[in-house]
């Protein structure tokens, strides 16, 4: 596996131990911190050089015209991007008369350490100046995981070896120039100088921007504030501010003699809204700055290391045997906290706040991905999630009328709820969307046992969401429920009849709301849900139409497409992957050719639907097929390998997943990072390796481990318990760590897990299996352990 060249392979951190100019965007990437409000991308501290500069709000956004060149009844007429709003991360140095910019005079040293456990950035520099001036630099960053609208950095210059006049400067910065975006559909639009400014202040030791969005209207305030400590009391040392419209500045000057060093602590808060005046958002942003300067760094230091401490207690994955893996499932874990943590009535962008992939947008890798992952170690971030999809009801209603349905037709890509895909056949025919949802749903009722959730939020989304079925869907001359003409996940298959996973998940989706109506007939009924209406979704569910080929044993992806022609993958070339850039959709669409796992994919979320025969057959027809130029897919086809005994190839699938953006697969890590495919990590290794699977309300687990991985232990959160699962080569052992008994299946035998109690169970062996082949220069890379 090719790795980027500067990355330490360590345990519970990820060190760049020297700045390779050529890999900068990606490494603002992978160094971004967040918590789901902020984003802050790991951009160098003095700003320049930079491959993308961002600083993100959850759910800031400007509107933009989607033209079209001939326009259709139903086609949005506007698109939403995310801006990159004030930065406060800028602290710029002069050494004597000479800027510190890396490209310039001698980097003698540089390294950065994201730490897992601490939530800091810290970096160490040692730069000679092009006069022959050295300083050490050293900085700490972070985006606070508990006080929600607040960052800070800490940032210390050293005089090396001679006396040094240093001048640092502090900044908010707004409407920073933008790289202009390769052309890549996956990246986003640029929007130039999207923030107006309103209003703008200094005090003391900082200064407070206000600026708002033209078309979108919404109000932004970013404010700063600074401490300077001198080692030792420097009488020579200076402070200035200044504010501008899209800059406030603040400045200290010191004279340094060798060994002498300057420290500077600055906070940054951020206040938004739609509806809230200028003296609003603005106290608003002054007020959590209060917070933060009272809290001081080293509080909130502390702050942040006790919440990660409690996270990783209920989320960690040990993993030996494989030093990457250990390191890459704890980077994916920590980002995906830092995506959800704090969203709090906002979506979880495809990028999380990493980035500006995707114009920003959230899709239903959120609820199929994402939420797995939260629901299962930080439950209430998912419920945040679920709730946010229920506040954007009103649209989804809306869109279906538009469209001649009823019920709620979620956005395929959206930021405010609003469907932001001017592409039908990728976007308004993919309805799976909702199903989407409604399996999340589902899945965190299950996990946590909120019943208050269950007879709000989940009731509500359960029962538009399957009034959409039963428009959309229709029973044919035998009887048989049809879904036609939709988009199931495998996006080079478009506006097909009955596609497997469509109709599964609608199914599922059908009959969990007909018995969270019948649980609340009350509340189902203030939503205009009788009886009848309930039997008419188990009806449609019953009568679901699912195509199988009995003389293959082969389930089509959906009607036909078996009897397509295949795709030419002898004569395609490396260069020419993704497909989707290099040939037109149409010819896509009808050959036999997949873009990331779709009846896979059912398989993995609705196995009962299949016999292990049959999952066999299918694993191994489709992944002659899939040619994975979605980072969606290696982890559903991790789970399914594992599930059918390919385990050498579902480590394979493990670390493609895992290592999408620490060794940049797609080549597109710089416009953020893949959060589906982060999460997917913990997917191929818990769903996979641990093969855990929920059915009825009970975990279910059937543990195998390929070779190279010795032992796997995964810490879930269960109905308010915490169970521990460990699995070495031959055995595992089912540990409740604090809560209620649990009852489990393991490979089928029912157990139970008291509290304290530790169960231990043999794993059953399995006869090695022959796997399949892959499209030509498709196949994963063989993984080899690292120790």
């Amino acid at each position: 596996m090719i790795q980027h060249p500067s990355y330490a392979v360590e345990p519970w951190s990820l060190r760049e131990t020297e700045l390779g100019l050529d890999v900068l965007g990606q490494s603002e990437s992978v160094f971004a911190l967040g918590n789901g409000h902020i984003g802050w991308r790991g951009n160098l501290d003095e700003g320049e050089p930079h491959g993308l500069p961002g600083s993100y709000l959850n759910g800031v956004y400007e509107s933009r015209p989607l033209p079209y060149a001939e326009a259709g009844y139903g086609d949005p007429e506007a698109g939403q991007t995310v801006i990159n709003v004030t930065n406060g991360k800028v602290i710029r140095l002069m050494v004597d008369d000479s800027p510190f910019d890396l490209r310039y005079g001698r980097c003698l040293g540089h390294e950065r350490v994201l730490d897992f456990r601490t939530g800091l950035l810290e970096r160490e520099v040692e730069w000679e100046s092009p006069a022959g001036k050295r300083v050490k630099v050293r900085s700490a960053r972070m985006v606070s995981l508990v006080q929600r609208s607040v960052a800070a950095i800490v940032y210390e210059v050293e005089a090396v070896d001679s006396e040094l006049w240093v001048v640092i400067q502090s900044e908010l910065v707004a409407n920073e120039e933008i790289p202009r975006a390769a052309a890549d559909p996956r990246a986003a639009a640029v929007l130039e100088a999207p923030l107006q400014p309103e209003e703008h202040s200094s005090r003391p030791a900082g200064g407070v921007l206000v600026h708002r969005t033209a078309v979108s209207g919404l109000r932004v305030a970013a404010a700063m504030d600074h401490q300077v400590q001198a080692l030792p009391s420097l009488p020579s040392l200076k402070e200035t501010v200044e504010c501008f419209e899209d800059l406030a500045r603040y400045t200290v000057t010191a004279m340094l003699q060798p060994g002498e060093r300057l420290r500077l602590i600055k906070y940054v808060s951020y206040g938004w809204s739609q509806a809230r005046s200028e003296p609003a958002v603005r106290a608003q942003a002054e007020a959590a700055l209060a917070g933060a300067v009272q809290t001081g760094w080293d509080g909130l230091v502390a702050e942040q290391r006790a919440y990660l401490d409690d996270f990783w207690a209920r989320a960690d994955v040990e993993v030996e045997g494989d030093a990457e893996i250990q390191q890459a499932v704890r980077f994916a874990l920590f980002h995906v906290l830092q995506a959800g943590a704090r969203a709090e009535g906002r979506a979880i962008p495809a990028k999380g706040l990493t980035g500006t992939g995707y114009d920003g947008h959230a899709f239903w890798d959120t609820e199929t991905f994402v939420l797995p992952v939260l629901t299962y170690t930080v439950p209430h971030a998912a419920a945040d999630a679920l709730r946010w999809r229920c506040d954007t009801l009103p649209q989804a209603l809306e869109r279906a009328r538009q469209l001649g349905l009823k019920g709620a037709a979620f956005p395929w890509r959206t930021i405010t709820g609003a469907e932001c895909s001017g592409y039908w056949p990728a976007g308004t025919a993919a309805f799976h969307v909702g199903a989407d949802i409604a399996d999340a749903v589902t899945r965190y009722i299950s996990a946590t046992g909120d019943t208050e959730f269950e007879k709000t939020t989940g009731l509500e989304l359960l029962i538009h969401t399957a009034r959409l079925w039963r428009s959309l869907g229709h029973h044919d001359p035998q009887g048989r429920f049809r879904i036609d003409g939709v988009t199931g996940p495998d996006e080079y298959s478009a506006i097909a009849d009955n596609n497997v996973y469509t109709n599964l998940m609608a199914q599922h989706n059908l009959t969990c709301a007909a018995q969270v109506a019948e649980r609340y007939p009350d509340k189902a009924l203030h939503h205009g849900v009788d009886a009848e209406e309930a039997a008419s979704w188990r009806d449609a569910a019953t009568a679901m139409y699912i195509p199988y080929d009995p003389a293959t044993g082969i389930h089509p992806q959906s009607d036909g497409f078996t009897t397509h022609e295949t795709w030419d993958f002898t004569n395609t070339t490396p260069e020419q992957y993704p497909l989707l850039l290099h040939f037109p959709y149409f010819d896509l669409y009808r050959k036999q050719v997949v873009k990331q796992a779709d009846l896979v994919l059912a398989m993995h979320l609705r196995p009962a639907a299949f016999t292990d025969e049959q999952k066999t057959r299918n694993f191994d027809y489709y992944e002659t097929l899939t040619v994975r130029d979605s980072s969606l897919s290696a982890c559903s086809q991790a789970v399914i390998a594992a599930e059918v005994g390919h385990l050498q190839l579902a480590g394979d699938y493990l670390a493609e997943a895992a290592l999408m953006d620490l060794d940049d697969l797609e080549h597109n890590t710089r416009d953020g990072l893949h959060m589906a495919s982060l999460a997917g990590s913990w997917i191929a290794l818990v769903a996979g390796l641990a093969g855990m699977r929920e059915h009825n309300g009970t975990l279910c687990f059937k543990p195998r481990l390929p070779a190279g991985i010795t032992r796997l232990a995964v810490n879930l959160c269960v109905r308010g318990s915490r169970l521990r699962v460990e699995v070495t080569g031959d055995a595992v052992s089912y540990q409740l760590v604090e809560g209620d008994a649990l009852h489990l299946l393991h490979h089928d035998e029912p157990i139970e897990v008291g509290e304290g109690a530790s169960v231990t169970r043999a794993i059953p062996r399995i006869a090695p299996t022959t796997p399949p082949r892959q499209p030509v220069g498709r196949a994963p890379l063989r993984r080899e352990a690292t120790g």
